[in-house]
């Protein structure tokens, strides 16, 4: 069954909706659990797109009903899309990553993969973490990874086969890594239509992503993306538990999901939810534990060698840490302390956010935000982060006209710094300079910060928020779908006191809660 709810064209309804709808105004009817949203009825540019493939389905399509149901159809869209990413690596592949200087960069091929099998000793048969790489000096004696994507590239470098020359090798180790990190793919795109299950179409715009195409195979970023969104599918499951465990599973892959435990705190607080937020906690510490205890056993020094390493970086590629350091001729003596209070005072900001807002933030609204924190304030920026916000962009904000324009700018970015690495790493300095690079960066941070700013409004506004047209209050929230507020600050204990007030007050003219078409359902197109 299908779902036309709203005409994003149509705007709010009511003299007084650009304000938002006040707690009393979202008490609306839950939308039926057996219709499905439909893109291409309330968002233009996915009904401008349909028209390549007939028009927007009308009443009677039974999406969803036959063999294709919306994951499988995803899922083959995102091997295809895998597969279109191995082919532009082809230049690379064939030779150019074999070639000294900037060939690799030149075709925009790149990949840390094939490097890595013997520059981390995986072609010796050496065991990361254990065995210390050969000639190696300072803090990268061992892998600079967190264990379980160390332990990805090991399996990978077991299903490699042996024999052949060492190119021959690294080109299947890349190609094993690349089939494995479609897996990953297909299982992010599936968990993204398990979170908001009446909007599985929703996924569609991570399965045909521009930067999973040219990045997906970069680097091992994919495993930890899908662990986190298995980890948010979980818990929109209401299975605090089991989002625990994939959260410190996918922080044992890459650091970054931890920060999904901030929103989880927050959200939780204002809904009184401190036992599931506990056992999401715990299942979380426990799964790092498992994967990473053994190893820190065996050799704190192997173990450690990623944390040392991400603390000793200097300002690096991609930030805005780089622009100010090439600006200014000489690097920040205290940068990870500058760092450390933006992180501090933009978590803050957003905790504030999340405590303060008219209506309780949606999950991965408030995800989105904090992950999108960490990747601006960074001190480095390489052109695979944008899978980290991926997922979660299309989750807190389902709209294809603000996917395509943020997508445009990374997109741009990542051609970008290949044309530049082309620059200063080849004899004829083919690419792009310093000033045209800083500008390939602020692309970049625009159009990150683009994304955010909409997040925020869609948080302070929740009638612009095209997730919650419909009646809908958080479809990722599990157990804080619907949950009424027991602790608020700002403005919304200041709504909640007027509320209160109203239910005491005589009736008369005057509208305490806000204009009477706020406490009406959203208009039907």
């Amino acid at each position: 069954m299908t779902s036309s709810d709203r005409d994003e064209t149509a705007g709010p309804a009511g003299p007084g909706a650009a304000a938002g709808p006040t707690p009393a105004a979202v008490a609306t009817a839950a939308p039926p659990v057996n219709t499905v949203v439909v893109p291409a009825d309330e968002d233009p540019v996915a009904a401008a797109g349909s028209e390549v493939f007939g028009g927007p389905p009308g009443r009677r399509a039974l999406l969803g009903v036959s063999w294709w149901i919306p994951a499988r159809f995803l899922a083959l869209a995102v091997i295809v899309v895998s597969v279109l990413g191995m082919v532009q690596k082809l230049p690379c592949y064939e030779q150019a990553w074999f070639q000294p200087g900037s060939p690799q960069y030149i075709h925009a091929c790149y990949s840390d993969i094939p490097h890595l099998f013997s520059g981390r000793g995986f072609a010796s048969g050496l065991h990361p973490y254990v065995d210390r790489i050969p000639g190696s000096s300072g803090d990268l004696q061992y892998l600079e990874y967190p264990v379980l994507t160390g332990l990805f590239m090991q399996v990978a470098a077991w299903l490699t086969p042996g024999g052949g020359n060492q190119q021959s090798q690294e080109q299947w180790f890349w190609a094993v890594n690349a089939g494995l990190l479609m897996a990953c793919a297909v299982v992010a795109v599936v968990a993204l239509t398990r979170t908001h299950r009446r909007r599985p179409w929703d996924a569609l715009m991570f399965a045909l992503a521009p930067v999973l195409l040219l990045n997906g195979t970069v680097n091992w970023d994919l495993l930890a993306v899908a662990l986190a969104a298995v980890a948010v599918a979980w818990w929109s499951g209401s299975r605090p538990g089991w989002a625990g465990v994939f959260i410190g599973l996918a922080t044992a892959a890459k650091l970054y999901p931890l920060l999904l435990l901030g929103p989880l705190l927050v959200l939780c607080w204002r809904a009184g939810k401190w036992r599931e937020f506990r056992v999401a906690l715990g299942g979380a510490v426990g799964a790092w534990l498992v994967v990473n205890l053994p190893i820190m056993l065996a050799n704190w020094q192997g173990w450690s060698t990623f944390y040392v390493f991400s603390k000793h970086r200097g300002e690096d590629y991609g930030s805005f840490w780089l622009i100010l350091m090439q600006t200014r001729g000489v690097g920040l003596a205290d940068l990870d302390l500058y760092i450390g209070v933006l992180m501090v005072l933009g978590c803050l900001a957003i905790a504030w956010l999340g405590l303060s807002a008219p209506r309780r933030p949606r999950l991965v609204q408030l995800a989105f935000l904090v992950v999108a924190l960490f990747v601006l304030v960074n001190k480095v920026y390489s052109p695979q982060y944008a899978l980290w916000l991926l997922p979660l962009a299309v989750l807190a904000r389902p709209r294809w006209r603000d996917f395509l324009v943020w997508q445009a700018c990374e997109v741009l970015y990542t051609l970008g710094i290949w044309s530049h690495l082309g620059f200063v790493t080849g004899p004829k300095q083919h690419g792009i300079g310093e000033a045209w690079y800083h500008f390939a960066i602020g692309l970049h941070l625009i159009g990150t910060l683009y994304l955010v700013a909409l997040v925020v409004r869609d948080v302070l506004h929740p009638d612009r928020d095209p997730v919650r047209w419909d009646g809908s209050d958080d479809p990722s929230g599990g157990v804080l779908d619907h949950a009424p507020d027991v602790f608020v600050l700002g403005t919304a204990r200041r709504l909640r006191e007027e509320e209160t007030y109203a239910a005491y007050a005589p009736a008369g003219s005057e509208q305490w809660l806000g204009e009477p078409e706020l406490l009406e359902p959203a208009d039907k197109p």
